[in-house]
């Protein structure tokens, strides 16, 4: 596929290249900074030569002397024109340095004066190019950057490979780039054994949809549905040319495309897919035509369509390129690449596509193909068509695929008469319904505001403003203007007033913060429900109030529970997120049965998937994770996190809990680093959206990783507003965020053992009344850890053993080994270094094994190769001090000895090789177990030692 010059994306900015490409960068960017060279390798558009220029800007400026060039397909018939481009400004000052011969044969082919040729002094030349890149070599370090090797003259291009075959041990280095459609190709191994041994190919792949959508936000194409965004990733198959092209397109477009129909092209892209459609004939185009119109074509389906010569017509097509041929199933027709199918069906007539979908809607064997077919191929409101496309859609809603109800309930709406019943503004509103349940929320949100700007039926305006306010999320405080103009078009209708007093419930928890607020319109909005007979908003109320209940620790979230489990449900609202089910997943794992918990919210989560709803299955999957991690599995809770974040940004919903729940399963058994940004991204995305009870939960997490990070301050400062927002919303179980041991415990590594015994003393008063098993355990390990700062050893000793051992019979398998480690340090605080010491860390090094607690093992590794400092603050220069200094693990030594060195942070992190978050993550340590607070103290430790 050939590009076109003026369509080849310009590295305008930084940005565009790290979007999707951050590890190979940094993969090439290692390769330079070590001496190697750089081939950059991928298909046409997809940022090669954006990446070469970022790169060759970054390294260029370590080098002394760059030379550049860049072939384009127009000039390739040109001798020696690459070689001029690269060595034509250096040509004056480099020649005298040169043997005769090879001078005057340099200067032939790059003035084009005389006779020579690579033919006649072909040795001369190749030697004269090797001996110029040498001789600017011996002044300082010579970059080569080329672009579009494919399009290099065939004379330069072998100079420059007999060249750099034999410049090893001299620093010259090529960074190149080459068009190639498969790392395995011929071409491909052409262009790599043309560059130095040292080489390291890098090959860059499409973007995945997340990045697609970055990269247009980046390009001031923000205002895209994501559902837009999902067909411009899957037509352009991940292409960033072809992706930003896409949506240039459409933001310039007036008329978006309808339901059912791709994407519109822009003539710059059909231009370069649709060139060799002119040697196909007629009859071979309209079977491409079919193909492009059809969901999964086969040769089969062309055949029922009416294509009698599909396979003929299909082979003429693969030997031009249009089709790609599979051995695993040959009957299947398959486009080179989407783009090539979506411009196809742009440049064809309207009738001509009519007549295609009017073909396929008899052929298609699915009936929800077949009525997507009869919809496109029909003109104008038809309400049989309309009737069978309803159907369809109902349809698609059990199989599972609620976007594609969507998207076949529009079309439903374009076909319905104004005056039927149901009328197009409810089939709208249906689909908007299906769009949230898929995750489109900003599909949804359009629908319902074009309905607003027409519909008169108090009914259908209610029923638009909840699909706005629900789309919101957790951006609530955003539309706080619907709520009266909802209110008001409500009236005094029981059922309608229901809708929106469930919404106001939520309002009150998101936005107010106020938990007794939030249960109490919950409440109403039941008895509303109930009185209106909607069992549906009923039952999610109730599930509501019992949530909002179960939090507060009020005595009548049980009874509330059975309410929302009486006979008769909804199958909407059981499995629905904010459900019934998904309420006494809460009760449970905050009642501490965790295997009835797991069992319930896999049940949950099995079920939400099998009816394609997106925000259900991020919920389920976090609540799943946290189950794990509950039990101590924290691999398996990591794993489960992971996938509920990607999910939760690629949907744009529930992000901020996901990331917040990931960065607990990243401090328990993942990156530390990693699970300290995602919570403060979750921190700040809480504080931006106003949503305090979200708030919390990240200041929790964060708190958690500051702890595991070595950073008590830290988790002091941020678990202290945990306890000031949770006192606010009225937060009385401790079960909810399980904060309560952490913030105890840092207070004692701080010194601060009388505001931790507060802490535990407020949290067991409400855990002894709600009989909060695993809390009041872990109260019970941080209790101990006061008594040990206050010099009770014994009665510490003997508290962390029970802890341990209920947590054990409780299932809490993480917390379980916090204790065991907890409990050996008690029994070690004294113990030389040996194998008695070693033996003492055996149990908690096996329960974090079995827990797959990989940065709590790490801590454990470090407690074996160093002493661990009593909890209260040491006077540097202290004895105590200097032993600790001699006791820190390898790495602590190394980052303390260049700090008296003098050496600033990111010089450590150069020298170690390691990054500057790791070195300043290890001084934290080291102050930790030193009982300083800064860099001078370690050096005044130093000089305390040398006089010692």
């Amino acid at each position: 596929m050939t590009v076109r010059r003026d369509f080849q994306e310009p590295a305008r900015c930084r940005p565009d290249l790290l979007i999707g490409r951050e590890d190979l960068f940094a993969t090439a960017r290692d390769q330079l900074a070590s001496g190697g060279s750089v081939l950059l390798h991928g298909a046409a558009g997809i940022g090669k030569s954006t990446v070469l220029r970022a790169l060759a800007d970054e390294y260029g400026t370590t080098a002394h002397t760059v030379l550049r060039c860049s072939a384009t397909e127009s000039e390739s018939h040109l001798p020696f024109l690459a070689l001029a481009d690269l060595l034509g400004l250096v040509l004056d000052d480099i020649a005298p340095r040169l043997p005769a011969a090879q001078r005057t044969a340099l200067e032939s082919a790059l003035t084009g004066r005389g006779e020579s040729s690579l033919l006649r002094d072909g040795l001369a030349l190749r030697l004269a190019v090797l001996s110029a890149l040498r001789a600017l070599a011996t002044r300082g370090p010579v970059l080569v950057v080329a672009d579009d090797l494919q399009w290099l003259d065939p004379a330069s291009a072998e100079l420059l490979g007999f060249a750099a075959r034999r410049l090893e041990g001299t620093p010259v280095q090529l960074l190149c780039a080459v068009r190639t459609e498969g790392q395995e190709s011929q071409e491909y191994a052409r262009h790599l054994r043309s560059c130095p041994p040292d080489t390291v190919a890098v090959r860059l792949g499409p973007l995945n949809r997340v990045q697609v959508a970055q990269l247009l936000d980046h390009r001031g194409h923000s205002g895209l549905p994501r559902s837009t965004v999902r067909e411009i990733h899957r037509t352009s198959g991940g292409n960033p040319l072809f992706a930003l092209e896409l949506g240039r397109a459409l933001a310039e477009s007036t008329a978006r495309p309808r339901p059912g129909e791709p994407l519109p092209v822009p003539t710059s892209l059909r231009a370069l897919v649709l060139s060799r459609l002119d040697m196909l004939s007629v009859e071979a185009r309209r079977t491409l035509l079919v193909a492009s119109a059809g969901a999964r074509p086969t040769l089969a389906l062309l055949h029922a369509a009416g294509r009698d010569n599909a396979e003929a017509e299909c082979a003429q097509a693969a030997e031009l390129g249009l089709l790609a041929t599979e051995q695993e199933a040959p009957s299947a027709v398959r486009f080179a690449h989407p783009l090539i199918s979506a411009a196809l069906y742009a440049e064809a007539p309207a009738q001509e596509r009519r007549a295609a979908h009017a073909a396929l809607s008899t052929a298609a064997s699915d009936p929800i193909e077949r009525a997507r077919h009869l919809a496109l191929a029909t003109t104008g409101t038809d309400p049989e068509v309309a009737a069978r496309l309803a159907e369809a859609a109902a349809l698609a809603r059990d199989r599972g695929a609620p976007s594609v109800a969507a998207q076949l309930g529009l079309l439903a709406a374009r076909h319905t008469p104004a005056d039927s019943m149901p009328g197009p503004d409810d089939r709208r509103l249906q689909a908007a319904e299906d769009a949230i349940t898929a995750g489109e929320v900003d599909l949804a949100r359009d629908i319902a505001r074009e309905v607003l700007t027409r519909a008169t039926v108090p009914a259908d305006r209610v029923r638009a403003w909840i699909i706005v306010i629900d789309t919101a999320g957790h951006t609530m405080a955003e539309v706080d203007a619907v709520f009266p103009q909802a209110l008001a078009d409500a009236g005094d209708d029981p059922r309608l007033l229901a809708l929106v007093h469930y919404q106001l419930a939520w309002r009150g928890l998101i936005v107010e913060g106020d938990f007794t607020e939030a249960r109490e319109e919950a409440a109403h909005a039941a008895e509303l429900a109930e009185r209106g007979g909607d069992r549906r908003t009923e039952l999610l109320a109730l599930a509501f109030q019992a949530q909002t209940e179960t939090l507060m620790g009020h005595p009548e979230a049980p009874r509330t529970i059975k309410r929302a489990l009486k006979e008769p449900q909804d199958p909407r609202v059981a499995w629905h997120h904010n459900g019934a089910g998904s309420a006494r997943f809460r009760w449970l794992i905050m009642g501490d049965q965790l295997v009835e918990a797991r069992a319930t919210v896999t049940a949950l989560l099995r079920e939400v998937r099998r009816r394609g709803s997106v925000e259900s299955e991020v919920h389920f999957l976090r609540g799943l994770a946290e189950t794990e991690l509950r039990t101590g599995h924290c691999g398996r809770a990591l794993e489960l996190a992971r996938e509920s974040l990607r999910l939760a940004r690629d949907s744009g919903i529930g992000e901020t809990a996901s990331a917040m729940l990931t960065s607990l399963a990243e401090a328990s058994g993942g990156d530390v680093d990693r699970a300290l940004a995602l919570a403060r991204e979750a921190v700040e995305h809480a504080e931006e959206d106003g949503d305090q009870m979200y708030l919390s939960r990240a200041l929790g997490a964060l708190g958690y990783a500051q702890l595991v990070a070595g950073d008590p301050a830290g988790t002091v400062r941020s678990l202290r507003r945990v306890r000031r927002l949770e006192l606010g919303l009225g937060i009385t179980d401790p079960a909810r965020g399980r904060w309560h041991g952490d913030l105890a415990e840092a207070l004692v590594r701080i010194g601060e053992p009388a505001e931790a015994q507060d802490v535990i003393d407020a949290s067991r008063e409400h855990a002894l009344r709600l009989g909060r098993e695993s809390v009041l355990a872990v109260l019970d390990r941080a209790q101990a850890l006061v008594r040990a700062a206050l010099g009770d050893q014994d009665g510490a000793v003997a508290q962390l053993t029970s802890a341990q051992d209920r947590l054990a019979k409780l299932g809490y398998g993480l917390e379980e080994a916090r204790a065991a480690f907890a409990l050996a340090q008690l029994r070690t605080r004294h113990t030389e270094n040996g194998p008695r010491r070693t033996a003492a860390y055996d149990e908690a090094t096996r329960l974090f094994r079995r827990c797959r607690a990989l940065p709590w093992l790490r801590q454990v590794e470090e407690a074996l190769t160093g002493q661990e400092p009593e909890p209260s603050l040491a006077v540097p220069g202290a004895p105590d001090a200097l032993d600790a200094l001699a006791g820190l693990a390898s790495m602590e030594r190394q980052v303390a000895a260049l700090v008296m060195e003098g050496a600033t942070n990111r010089e450590i992190a150069g020298r170690l090789f390691v990054s500057v978050k790791t070195v300043e993550a290890t001084l934290t340590r080291v102050y930790r177990k030193l009982g300083i607070r800064s860099r001078v103290d370690i050096v005044r430790l130093a000089a305390a030692r040398r006089a010692k």
